[in-house]
């Protein structure tokens, strides 16, 4: 899980640093080839790579208002609704990214201007919700128990 956060890390260092270039670049009039694709792939894997460190952490936004509000008993029947769903929309996620990478794969989708392929940042992304899958299931089988602690 910290790996997916190092790799997380890297892909916004990239997007920063190819925006930057290509932004200092424009200034002689000679703009970064490609930079539009490695934005956006490298985007698309800070977001994938990202999701598993922050649901370990309890780093989402959640509106507590209401569920403070409950008693102690439907807050635990609540939060155990909430992690259900949860595990249901990113298997969702993960199952549905196979079928779109392996449509791309089969297909030869590659980005507009550097012509590389994009098929495997589906199964990326695939790979985040599952593991963002086994997180959510570790803390609803283990209410309290923090996997990763700041």
């Amino acid at each position: 899980m910290l790996l997916l956060a190092v790799i997380a890390g890297v892909g916004i260092i990239t997007t920063m640093l190819v925006t930057c270039l290509d932004v200092v670049l424009r200034i002689f009039r000679s703009p970064l080839i490609g930079a539009y694709d490695i934005v956006k792939i490298a985007g698309t894997i800070t977001i994938a790579a990202a999701m598993p460190y922050t649901t370990a952490v309890n780093g989402h936004v959640s509106i507590e208002y209401f569920s403070l509000k409950l008693p102690p008993k439907s807050r635990v029947v609540v939060n155990s609704l909430v992690r259900t769903l949860g595990i249901a929309l990113f298997a969702f996620l993960a199952w549905q990214s196979i079928n779109y990478g392996t449509s791309l794969e089969k297909s030869g989708q590659v980005t507009s201007t550097l012509q590389l392929p994009v098929y495997w940042v589906p199964y990326v992304l695939a790979f985040s919700c599952a593991v963002v899958v086994l997180v959510i299931l570790y803390n609803l089988l283990h209410p309290g128990k923090e996997i990763i602690e700041l």
